[in-house]
């Protein structure tokens, strides 16, 4: 096989990033556009596809070859991922036609789920989906469109999710993964993996639903039109792709059952791969990537999105010295928070700023800072901040164990990874290893891994390890600082003494 390149592409909630790669895993060229998140309504969270998704994409292309010198000819296969799973309707010229609504951290479909449960019954939605319906089931967020949108919904010919979209402006094929497709419940059957056209009257025909890939699959070639778009040559190979958490686990190294990879977000995501699957009422089971691979999935609704927030709000003297060609403002703001003690001196704070997936499933939850005196300061709020993920992360996996499942290897990547402080407070109050790869490159490195899987330069996925070294190993302080007992004891019992108070705010 021709010594090329294999290019990925992740579409972010805050960023686009790709890269060129060989074949042995060298980065020859990578490319990064910030972009926003649209808020429209509490509860709300949405991007427009073209002006996002592809805008982000064919920049980034032609930027990689721009930088690369490479001749388009030379690239092998294109790989992509993106948030996810998303709900995007598209009318039969394939044109979007509203902006599509986000994964979990949109929660608009709270009545939808409820009557998805009462029509079907959540003991048997759980056993065909694997999971119990949340914000982050794309199916409610169909059907909050037929309900709200109906002459939307009328001209919709396929709903697709993000990088399904991208894929279908570079092929001109609907299409889904394997793994995306089971975010759709209640449309999906785990087991059989496949759409239930029964649920069709309760949801949408699965006629409007696209065609189920594997995520290594190649979809089809790149089309004149995408070409002419893209610099890319006509006819390379597509591969469906997936969601970024899951390509991000491909990056970080995740290989065998028991791996389990944290991925530092605008939210917490949680892949542990497994050897079958693991239904579960807290989290979610799924096909993986590729046949006969398995995931147990968690996520927290906010992380990298709480330390984004308070940069903006609080942190105009670390953006002013970034500005005047200082120290970037996150690694200034983490400095700041290491002025503060373990405990944040006596604040603790809630992370559900935007609610909360797992393991509470509560949309309605808030963020809180609870403690707060006159004594406290910047550095005390922000690492209140960094320790309330830290104490979400522990209940996640505490919630795991207590359902018989346990991660033997942690692999943390991501933006925030790159914090050593937060891994610390993380590996402290968790009481875990964390395993943080040599290359910190994201979503986008495992894209074009699974391109090369795709086009047979690789036999399967556990070959990345070729690609992926272990960097750095972060360990518990032994002995771990006592405040975090007290800090984490108090969280626990904060959400659940203030519940309903979050609930009453919720709906005014």
């Amino acid at each position: 096989m021709d010594n090329g390149y294999l290019l990925g592409v992740d579409i972010g909630t805050y960023s686009s990033k790709g890269v060129l790669v060989t074949r042995d895993g060298a980065v020859v060229a990578s490319h990064v556009v910030e972009h926003t998140l649209s808020m429209p309504h509490p509860g709300w969270a949405e991007q427009d596809a073209d002006a996002v998704w592809w805008h982000d994409f064919v920049t980034i292309v032609r930027a990689l070859l721009t930088k690369s010198g490479a001749p388009p000819q030379r690239i092998l296969a294109i790989g992509t991922s993106a948030i996810g799973s998303c709900v995007l309707p598209i009318d039969a010229d394939g044109r979007p036609l509203r902006p599509a609504i986000l994964y979990g951290i949109d929660t608009r479909a709270t009545a939808e789920i409820a009557a998805l449960n009462a029509a079907l019954g959540e003991d048997t939605i759980f056993e065909t989906g694997g999971s119990a319906l949340s914000s982050q089931a794309s199916g409610p967020k169909v059907l909050w469109i037929r309900n709200h949108e109906p002459e939307i919904y009328n001209h919709t010919r396929y709903f697709l999710t993000s990088q399904a979209y991208l894929v279908y402006r570079l092929t001109g094929k609907p299409s889904i993964d394997v793994y995306t497709a089971g975010g759709f419940a209640p449309m999906w059957d785990i087991e059989a993996r496949r759409w239930i056209p029964e649920r069709g009257t309760l949801v949408t025909p699965v006629e409007r639903l696209p065609e189920v890939f594997w995520s290594c699959d190649v979809v089809s070639g790149v089309t004149a039109e995408a070409a002419a778009a893209t610099g890319l040559a006509p006819g390379t190979p597509v591969i469906a792709g997936t969601t970024d958490a899951a390509a991000e686990a491909v990056s970080g190294g995740l290989a065998q059952p028991g791996d389990m990879l944290v991925m530092f977000g605008s939210s917490i995501f949680f892949v542990l791969k497994t050897e079958h699957l693991r239904r579960s009422r807290a989290f979610w089971a799924a096909n993986f990537l590729e046949p006969g691979t398995y995931a147990f999935l968690g996520g927290m609704s906010t992380a990298g999105s709480l330390t984004r927030w308070f940069r903006e709000q609080f942190g105009q003297p670390e953006l002013a010295a970034e500005a005047a060609g200082g120290e970037n403002a996150y690694a200034a703001l983490a400095e700041l928070a290491a002025h503060s003690r373990p405990g944040a001196g006596g604040l603790v704070a809630l992370p559900y700023f935007e609610g909360e997936r797992t393991p509470i499933h509560d949309p309605d939850a808030r963020g809180t800072l609870f403690g707060l005196t006159l004594r406290h300061t910047r550095a005390d709020v922000y690492r209140a901040l960094l320790e309330s993920v830290a104490y979400g992360i522990r209940h996640n996996i505490e919630v795991m164990a207590g359902e018989g499942v346990q991660a033997h290897r942690i692999l943390a990547v991501g933006g925030g990874a790159r914090n050593r402080l937060w891994l610390q407070i993380v590996s402290d109050v968790a009481g875990i290893a964390l395993e943080v790869p040599e290359q910190q490159i994201g979503a986008s490195y495992g894209d074009a891994f699974m391109a090369g899987v795709g086009i047979g330069a690789f036999h399967d996925l556990t070959e990345v390890a070729h690609w992926v070294k272990n960097g750095r190993r972060i360990v518990p302080a032994d002995p771990s600082p006592p405040a975090y007992e007290t800090g984490y004891a108090i969280y626990r019992e904060l959400y659940t003494q203030t519940a309903d108070l979050m609930h009453r705010l919720a709906a005014i």
